[in-house]
């Protein structure tokens, strides 16, 4: 029977072929023929069966060979043991892990390369693989041939072969480096969780990781410190000349250690002894700091010394908020006993912050100690004078007349003889100075008040002073008390307005020279259920000075990139760019740059289309953090403009170091136009300014033609105010963009250019 597959033979019929085009022999006989040729054929088959079955060995040996080089070059080592535990097979990384010849591996026990500690566990380990079928692992330690040990994590599978030839593979790497490592970190947790606090930061300074003892000193959980920075340990003990000091050890030395004077969360004020090591990467930059300290207060110096700080201004040695607050206590008590009158001043000085920046903060320092000097030979015995902070002091008076009318003027020439004595010239370093207080004035009587409400009539009084024009005196009255009652009032309902969703956001166009919608400035607005709608100049300050800026401030971030992602669907607004407003107090936030980006995730907005307005007199303290968290979002996508620009002093000090995009002219400059030539030469100069430094302008407060026509034959870039329109609630918003980019409408609000005298004031 043929064993041949049913069907033509594809050798034989390509053999055949070939013999087909071979020319015929004449005179050979027919049978003859026929057998020759089947001949010939069989012949061509098994050559062409010859060279198939070379081609299949060459395919062969390379697959070996690859396999070959698989498994000895594999990056773990594998063995093959007998029931025995003889090695019968060992790959080249094997070898060269337990550093012998392969040759010299076979056919020896594998436990020879097992050190001692572990050669009773290798042996209980190889009986409990033979008994078990699933794959099994251990760590041991292994000897090299060489002596030198390592340790080894192996991976073992029994093998069953039939006829007792079972037999055992192994996988095995050498994870010393990994073992010291996590002794290494074993070591460093325990060493972390000492006695002494730590503080881990990054090189940015934020802290993000505290040890319990860090918590016990402090009194700050690691969820409260993680994510700031060692500033909520601040004492404020320590003036700007010692950190700088500290910073310049620490970078040039990568280490510093001395005493430090820090605030618990409950506000006592401790001594400790810090030490700070910087940690550099690769490349030599700094990574990150570990701040070690320990609490050395118990010392006898040291809690003298407390009590001075905790009780005294570190600068100036007057009393401090805390000492002022005790005494203001006792002398309440005082008066309500003897029926004598008492009254708080309180002074701020006028543009002293002017001052201060122009000189510099060493020089400012000085002349704060020059008038504290002053205050004290200016006042009677027993009065205390007292430094709130920065700038401001405030004097007690106590034991004043019986008689109301006599206790205000007794009180009110204690406070001229003051405001004469800070006006009269100083003499600082060489330099000639001049500083005047604004006063505010509150008599007490007994209980009548308590401390904070005699504290607040007093500021709410300065603050009439400086408005009236400063260097001067005024006192609380009736009609400040309804003022203050008012406000209160506003506070109260300002703290529910978020929560109550009474905020709303406005938007006011920005456009191009040919009128077209670029963009918009988002505005905060508070309708109120039944004060109506509440303009930012009215409950702003107040949301700045009680800190509910910084939620409002997420809100309205929150609101305006979800209307950014509502924008990008509509063609007539998927182009805008929307510009906010960020105060002062929300920048200083630790957590502002991941406030933004979380914005940013989860509403996936274009970048580039939100843009964060700054004001210059934002920009005057702490440049550098400021400077670092503008890199942060710059590098997220999002643009800046200097809001109100050529309003404050720091334009040309700061502008070179801010990442920038965008000038903005403040409306002043622009209304005045027309009739203030100086205005007129200011705006060109910023717009001048604005195209050296490679920036965008755009000019607010446009509310006439022939503004328009003068700033954009002088090179402005871009438009706000009423001549567009005024800010608009969302729905007439997105509806007036869709006017304005409709093409009659567009020429319709391009209308020809007329010469104007606007246009020749350059």
């Amino acid at each position: 029977m043929s064993t041949k597959p049913n069907g033509p033979d594809p050798l034989r019929t390509k053999a055949e072929t070939q013999l087909a085009r071979a020319p015929e022999t004449d005179g050979t006989p027919r049978p003859a023929k026929k057998l020759l040729h089947e001949l010939q054929v069989y012949q061509v088959e098994l050559e062409m069966q010859n060279e198939a079955l070379r081609q299949a060995q060459v395919e062969l040996e390379e697959s070996r060979d690859r396999y070959v080089d698989l498994y000895d070059f594999a990056p773990v080592g594998y063995l093959t043991l007998t029931r025995e535990a003889l090695i019968t097979d060992v790959n080249l990384t094997g070898a060269t892990l337990l550093g012998m010849e392969r040759s010299q591996l076979m056919h020896h026990r594998f436990a020879h390369w097992v050190a001692a500690e572990d050669s009773e566990r290798w042996d209980r380990f190889f009986v409990s693989v033979l008994q078990d079928d699933e794959r099994q692992s251990c760590e041991l330690v292994l000897k090299r041939g060489h002596g030198s040990i390592f340790h080894a994590h192996l991976d073992c599978l029994h093998i069953k072969a039939g006829n007792d030839g079972n037999s055992v593979r192994i996988s095995f790497t050498d994870v010393s480096e990994r073992k010291q490592a996590l002794e290494a970190l074993r070591i460093a947790a325990i060493a972390f969780e000492s006695h002494e606090g730590i503080m881990v930061t990054d090189a940015c300074g934020v802290i993000s990781r505290v040890n319990h003892a860090f918590t016990r000193l402090t009194g700050y959980s690691m969820k409260e410190a993680v994510g700031r920075t060692p500033a909520i340990l601040s004492s404020g003990q320590h003036d700007r000349d010692f950190y700088q000091r500290m910073w310049v050890t620490l970078n040039e030395q990568k280490y510093w250690q001395g005493e430090m004077w820090n605030k618990r969360k409950n506000g006592k004020i401790y001594a400790d002894w810090l030490t700070i090591s910087a940690i550099t990467g690769d490349g030599g930059n700094i990574t990150h700091y570990v701040g070690i300290f320990s609490d050395i207060t118990s010392n006898p110096e040291s809690s003298a010394e407390i009590h001075r700080l905790a009780y005294y201004d570190s600068l100036t040695h007057l009393p401090n908020r805390r000492m002022l607050f005790d005494r203001l206590r006792q002398a309440l008590a005082a008066s309500s006993r003897n029926k004598h009158y008492g009254a708080l001043l309180f002074l701020d000085l006028d543009n002293f912050k002017t001052l201060n920046d122009t000189y510099g903060h060493s020089i400012g320092d000085l002349l704060l100690v020059e008038i504290a000097q002053r205050l004290t030979a200016n006042v009677r015995e027993g009065d205390t004078e007292a430094r709130l902070g920065g700038d401001e002091f405030v004097l007690m008076l106590e034991n004043l007349s019986e008689n109301t009318q006599e206790a205000v003027i007794q009180a009110g020439l204690i406070g001229e003889k003051i405001r004469d004595a800070v006006a009269l010239p100083y003499i600082v370093q060489g330099l000639e100075l001049w500083c005047t207080a604004s006063i505010g004035v509150s008599l007490f009587y007994g209980h009548e008040a308590s401390v904070d409400e005699l504290l607040k009539h007093s500021d709410f009084a300065m603050y009439h002073a400086k408005n009236e024009g400063r260097n001067g005196i005024r006192f609380f009255d009736p009609e400040m008390q309804a003022t203050l009652v008012e406000r209160s009032a506003l506070e109260s309902d300002l703290r529910h307005a978020l929560g109550r969703g009474q905020l709303r956001l406005y938007y006011q166009i920005q456009v191009n020279n040919e009128r077209c919608a670029i963009g918009a400035e988002a505005l905060l607005r508070w309708v109120h259920p039944e004060r109506g709608l509440i303009l930012p100049e009215q409950f702003i300050p107040l949301a700045e000075k009680t800190g509910l800026i910084v939620p409002i401030g997420v809100w309205v971030l929150q609101t305006a990139c979800a209307q950014l992602r509502d924008w990008s669907t509509n063609p007539a607004t998927h182009n805008l760019q929307l510009a906010l407003n960020a105060s002062a107090l929300e920048l200083r936030q630790p957590d502002f740059v991941e406030q933004v980006r979380q914005a940013l995730s989860t509403t996936g907005i274009n970048p580039a289309l939100l843009k964060i307005e700054l004001t210059e007199s934002l920009l005057v303290d702490n440049v550098s953090d400021t400077v670092a968290k503008m890199n942060a979002l710059k590098a997220l996508g999002i643009s800046f403009s200097m809001d109100d620009f050529g309003t404050a002093y720091s334009s040309l000090a700061y502008l070179k170091q801010l990442p920038l995009d965008q000038l903005k002219i403040d409306q002043s400059f622009i209304h005045d136009l027309g009739d203030n030539p100086s205005n007129a030469a200011l705006v060109q100069a910023i717009i001048l300014m604005g195209r050296t430094f490679g920036l965008d302008v755009i000019a607010e407060g446009v509310e006439a033609e022939a503004q328009m026509e003068f700033l954009n034959l002088n090179g402005c870039d871009a438009y706000q105010g009423y001549l567009f329109s005024r800010p608009l609630p969302l729905e007439e918003f997105e509806a007036f963009v869709v006017q304005v980019d409709a093409p009659e409408v567009t020429a319709a609000l391009n209308p020809g250019r007329a010469k104007h005298r606007y246009a020749q004031l350059g």
